[in-house]
């Protein structure tokens, strides 16, 4: 058994670390930048944004309690919504918390001036530089060191509040929503990175003592006390000091605390800012180095970035380029683009962590069973996500175009870096619970098209037509008609040269016309089921089979099977396939009467149901078997292995035909082989092919052998490209 954090972490220290995570910038930088967005109403961003914070913090605790280990944020979205999102949200944390960081300093060494006369930024990459190097040598914050500091913050915090709560000026929240709308939301989003911890003591799960009560409790808890003291806390800042002094300085709760506190009291604050915004840093680069070395070891990054010094048992090489990327933010970035990049990345990860909830909920992974379930569910994680978007949409042009760019980026670094390495081998339960909807989806299809009833079929035949194949053509449709209780019609059509008028009356039967007369006369005497034949003359066969469909309204076209090379332009059954009002069959080599065993292959996905209907009542009618091939591959996830057996154990529930399902090791052609080495009767799906595909020569899937039937069906109501390609994706 490998080795285990100790669990030693209680709900004062689970709650000390949340709060720490998330009081530093956001309330000694940000409330001055804010308002000058909103003016007053910057107290109602505050709140707002953590009501928009909360379906994430409740997500996430549900989560935590189903996985309580180590990995946070990245590690959820990564199981629940694989790894191309894994990616997305790994990229997507370090930058936040990297920019967190950025700001924290940069923010921070304006209150480190009012001390000491030394220029800023200088300041900002001494104090960057020296973290970076206690993180490389090993040093980290202790639980007893956080709990003090965050100790010191609120002590303070809480003397300003109640010391500054009798000199608020109403007068000065007059106008209070004159920002308007837009204001408001601009502000919101651009706070929003100062409730980014909430969730962070998720990442040390596996080290929380009775984590299914003190991590719920613990990031809840943070949250209501943290949105709590930054809403009184702006609300006396905005009530005490002047708003030109607070949007006109890099300082601004030392600009309120010398309103409404004493000398030491301005020192104080001072003092605290100093604290919580080092320890943020410290903090930033402490958990954004270990998003690059963890998705390193999930094959995700680099090897680069997974190797561990020797000598300091800390992930080097993670921790520079981190390091690396925060210095040039310090140096060149201005701190409100700072800020409004760390929240639009957070926003973006907390949408992310909504989604994978929901991910989790409605997929099939047996080990998730959290013992905390968010309340209301889904409700909150709705609006956690649709607040998301909002956010991003009003949070500004630069931020926006960043989580675009990094979403964007993750996604092409995935494909080209993982993708082409063949992958990691996992995927989400996002992508099950869609596979799930989606066989759901295509099994009521299925249902639907067992149990239809009704069923008009109509056999196109011509003179040319061999009569042991229009015999086997219209043993089929009997079959169709007479499991379905609908009617059967034989139409022969016959092809005039253009220059030949169209006959008028039945005067003028040929001979090959009188003899097809009389053969379906007889089939008609012998059929259980009505039979209707007759003849159409035309200048243009393809176009009358089409009208005459259309006509009577026919729901299954039989026609033979065309053999031989197809011509540039299409034959006439391609034609036909392409705008047939109705499903069409096409037949190769039946032989009705030695029909016993039923294959269907599916095209890499759900079986189409217009097949699934065919086979079964084929089988019904003749007392023969069906059997489902379904190509899976031999590396399939287990996940999708248990969703394909669930699917395929509904598909022969609905069938009233004995059904049995063999589930294939490889690809879509040994299906086929399979299929056609051991059925009398093969079903497979048509590719209605288009001029590129004869142009450039794609051959056609279907195998038609010599030994044994053909059906090639091609459905109308099949889906689109797009939703084919994404059932081929996911099954």
């Amino acid at each position: 058994m490998g080795k285990q954090l100790e669990r030693d972490l209680g709900l004062p220290s689970v709650t000390a670390i949340s709060i720490g995570a998330m009081v530093g910038s956001g309330i000694f930088i940000l409330p001055g930048l804010a308002m000058k967005m909103a003016g007053p109403a910057v107290v109602f961003a505050y709140f707002l944004a953590g009501v928009l914070v909360l379906p994430a913090a409740l997500s996430k605790s549900e989560m935590a309690t189903a996985m309580p280990e180590a990995g946070g944020t990245y590690l959820y979205i990564e199981r629940a919504m694989g790894p191309l999102f894994g990616t997305i949200a790994g990229v997507g944390t370090w930058f936040s918390l990297t920019f967190k960081g950025a700001l924290a300093l940069v923010g921070g060494a304006p209150y480190l001036v009012l001390l000491f006369d030394l220029p800023v930024t200088p300041v900002a990459l001494t104090v960057a530089t020296l973290l970076i190097i206690l993180n490389i040598v090993g040093a980290k914050q202790t639980g007893r060191m956080q709990v003090a500091i965050v100790a010191v913050m609120l002590a303070v915090m809480v003397w300003f509040i109640v010391a500054g709560a009798p000199d608020v000026e109403s007068a000065r929240f007059e106008g209070f929503f004159d920002s308007g709308f837009e204001g408001i939301l601009g502000a919101t989003g651009f706070i929003f990175v100062s409730y980014a911890g909430v969730t962070k003591i998720a990442s040390v799960a596996e080290e929380v003592e009775n984590p299914d009560r003190n991590l719920p409790l613990g990031i809840l808890g943070s949250l209501i006390i943290t949105a709590a003291i930054y809403v009184a806390i702006v609300t006396v800042m905005v009530g005490v000091a002047d708003q030109a002094a607070l949007t006109d300085t890099q300082t601004p709760m030392e600009v309120a605390a010398s309103t409404a506190l004493p000398a030491i009291g301005v020192i104080a604050v001072v003092i605290a800012a100093l604290l919580a915004l080092i320890s943020t840093a410290n903090a930033g680069i402490l958990s954004s180095s270990r998003y690059p070395f963890a998705m390193s070891r999930d094959g995700l990054a680099p090897d680069i970035f997974e190797n561990v010094s020797d000598r300091f048992e800390t992930p080097v090489n993670a921790i520079t380029i981190t390091g690396g990327v925060l210095l040039v933010l310090i140096a060149f970035v201005p701190i409100d683009d700072i800020a409004k990049l760390a929240s639009a990345f957070k926003i973006l990860v907390f949408i992310l962590i909504n989604v994978a909830l929901i991910a989790f909920r409605q997929g099939s992974i047996e080990a998730y069973d959290p013992s905390f379930k968010s309340p209301l569910y889904p409700l909150p994680q709705l609006v956690g996500i649709v607040g998301g978007i909002v956010l991003l949409r009003y949070i500004g042009f630069v931020p926006l175009v960043g989580a675009v760019v990094i979403t964007a980026g993750s996604m092409v670094w995935y494909h080209l870096f993982v993708a082409r390495r063949g992958g990691v081998g996992r995927e989400g339960a996002m992508t099950d619970a869609v596979r799930r909807s989606v066989g759901r989806d295509v099994v009521e299809q299925t249902q639907a098209e067992v149990d239809t009833g009704g069923d008009e079929v109509l056999v196109a035949v011509t003179e040319r037509t061999a009569p042991a194949v229009e015999r086997s053509l219209i043993d089929l449709a009997v079959d169709l008609a007479q499991t379905r209780e609908g009617g059967v019609r034989v139409v022969q059509f016959d092809e005039a040269p253009d220059q030949t008028p169209l006959p008028q009356s039945a005067d003028t039967l040929t001979e090959a016309d009188q003899a097809f007369e009389a053969r379906m006369a007889d089939r008609a005497t012998d059929s259980t089921i009505p039979i209707r034949y007759g003849e159409v003359v035309s200048h243009d066969t393809r176009h009358a089979i089409v009208n005459y469909a259309a006509e009577v309204g026919t729901d299954t076209l039989i026609i033979e099977r065309s053999t031989g090379s197809t011509p540039l332009l299409g034959s006439d059954a391609d034609w036909i396939e392409d705008h047939a009002p109705c499903d069409v069959i096409e037949v190769s080599n039946l032989d009705h009467d030695a029909t016993e065993r039923i294959g269907v292959v599916t095209d890499e996905g759900p079986f189409d149901p217009t097949k699934v209907g065919l086979a079964d009542a084929l089988a019904t009618a003749v007392g023969g078997t069906v059997t489902f091939y379904f190509p899976l591959g031999a590396d399939a996830p287990e996940s999708r292995r248990n969703t394909t057996d669930d699917y395929l154990s509904e598909l022969v529930a609905l069938c009233e035909s004995p059904v049995e399902t063999r589930v294939i090791g490889s690809g879509l052609d040994d299906a086929i082989e399979l299929a056609a080495e051991n059925s009398d009767v093969v079903v497979v799906s048509g590719v209605q092919r288009g001029l590129t595909d004869r142009l450039f020569g794609r051959a056609d899937p279907v195998t038609a052998g010599t030994e044994h039937g053909t059906l090639v069906v091609y459905g109308e109501s099949q889906p689109g490209r797009l939703r084919r390609a994404v059932e081929r994706q996911l099954f």
